[in-house]
């Protein structure tokens, strides 16, 4: 055999090509392949102009994870007749960085171009995205990263300045499904020649099982494909499918922008008594492996911030689902935490106390830090006596109604109001309450001789 036979290196490699994942296998080359993001691929849309225009503006791919975003950066280098280098943020150091910038600058020189694509460029620290800055100002390469994160919070100003962000969408069910029956009639990279079909119903089991991720569906194919070849079954049934799914892909980072929005959506719906949409957040956080305790933290300040002593109870009641949470463990202390959050969805609303509280702490930064008058002072000993320690002290308990018409607040805050109870559930009392002391008040100054 010839030093330069490269027949066993192409079969080789064709064999690994086979043994690769189905979602691997079945990439779309092309655009005419890809499938989603019509609203950047359309005809006339910005990313399909680009690409079309041959732009050669380095770019971010931010969206959820199975959108095409690797697929849509290598059908890019084809297009543009460009060296494609995939880069892992997770892998690579920058030495690594500096090396493949060196390579590209000489291949520039040259009259090639190079497209880096760094997959998961959110977790470059910043002296590692520095390290692209010059050259993609001078265009020695055009950078496309991809990103599952916010890139305004993840990637640093320079860089993102010089980038176009474009934002990805997960895909809908009838787009996997179009991806699943395509990959089930492709006999070159599919599993055309498996021999086994599968019914509608199997098909949107596993797209909706999905949450739009194209390669876990994929993925999800080739076992239930694999099930039903081992069962000698000629159709993919739905029982199959949701069998080679196990349990449904939950979208969720539990260190990441979906952790925030959720707890956000949680937090909203509790505080627009609306008990469904809070149960159903509060499922997806647990169900998708969410500490729950950090949820139970997160219900408790509810409790404090959004119930208030409108129903005092209820930062009680949720103390106790959180120790239930504890107690219990998974899955049955999770019913803790649900019904705690019905409880806060129906229960009524006050903000009073949190708002009352955001208003002084505004007024201690923005006034002096006067001292405590001299009648609210203990006087234990001769000289704090001698000096006028609690002189003027008027003990509550001794007065009519048991209010003293006594201020308590430093003098430049004299008469300032912060606490402003509503009329929602038990807080009409303490309404109430409140008018009350002030008549009582208001009596006892009447009295007072003039001066």
């Amino acid at each position: 055999m010839s030093l330069f036979d490269t027949t066993p290196l192409a079969t080789a490699s064709s064999a690994a090509s086979r043994r690769a994942p189905l979602a691997e296998r079945m990439r779309p080359r092309t655009l005419e392949e890809y499938v989603g993001q019509e609203h950047l691929l359309g005809p006339g849309k910005p990313l399909r102009v680009a690409i079309e225009n041959d732009d050669a503006t380095s770019m971010i791919f931010w969206g959820p994870p199975g959108t095409g975003k690797t697929t849509l950066a290598k059908i890019i280098a084809a297009r543009t007749q460009s060296s494609f280098i995939e880069f892992s943020a997770v892998m690579s150091g920058i030495k690594e960085i500096k090396q493949v910038m060196a390579d590209a600058e000489k291949a520039s020189h040259l009259g090639s171009r190079t497209i880096l694509f760094v997959d998961e460029i959110h977790r470059f620290n910043k002296a590692q995205q520095d390290a692209f800055l010059p050259y993609v100002e001078r265009g020695t390469i055009r950078l496309i990263g991809a990103t599952t994160e916010n890139p305004s919070f993840e990637i640093i100003a320079a860089l993102l300045s010089r980038c176009r962000v474009y934002t990805l969408k997960s895909l809908t069910e009838e787009q996997v499904v179009e991806l699943l029956s395509r990959s089930l009639n492709d006999a070159e990279r599919g599993l055309g020649s498996s021999g086994v079909s599968a019914d509608d119903e199997a098909l949107r089991t596993i797209a909706s099982y999905s949450s739009g991720d194209a390669r876990n569906a994929l993925n999800a194919l080739e076992v239930a494909v694999r099930l039903a070849q081992g069962r000698k079954e000629k159709v993919l049934t739905k029982a199959i499918a949701a069998e080679a799914m196990q349990r449904r892909v939950l979208l969720y980072d539990k260190k990441g922008e979906q952790h925030y929005d959720i707890i956000s959506a949680l937090h909203k719906s509790v505080r627009n008594s609306d008990p469904d949409a809070a149960l159903y957040w509060l499922g997806r956080m647990l169900e998708a492996g969410e500490d729950p305790m950090y949820v139970a933290r997160r219900v408790v300040r509810m409790a404090v911030e959004d119930i208030g002593l409108a129903a005092p109870e209820a930062l009680n009641l949720c103390l106790s689902a959180k120790d239930a949470m504890h107690f219990l463990g998974h899955p049955e202390g999770e019913l803790a935490l649900a019904q705690a959050v019905v409880y806060l969805a129906l229960a009524p609303k006050s903000n009073a106390v949190y708002m009352a509280y955001n208003t002084v702490c505004g007024d201690i930064e923005a006034t002096a830090a006067e001292p405590v008058p001299l009648h609210l002072r203990n006087a234990p000993t001769k000289l704090m006596k001698e000096l006028e320690y609690g002189k003027g002290y008027q003990y509550a308990h001794d007065e009519e109604g048991r209010v003293a018409d006594m201020e308590c607040l430093p003098a430049s805050l004299r008469g300032r109001r912060y606490y402003q109870p509503t009329n929602e559930g038990r807080e009409r009392l303490l309404a109430q309450r409140m008018d009350e002391i002030a008549r009582l008040k208001a009596e006892k100054r009447s009295k007072e001789p003039a001066s």
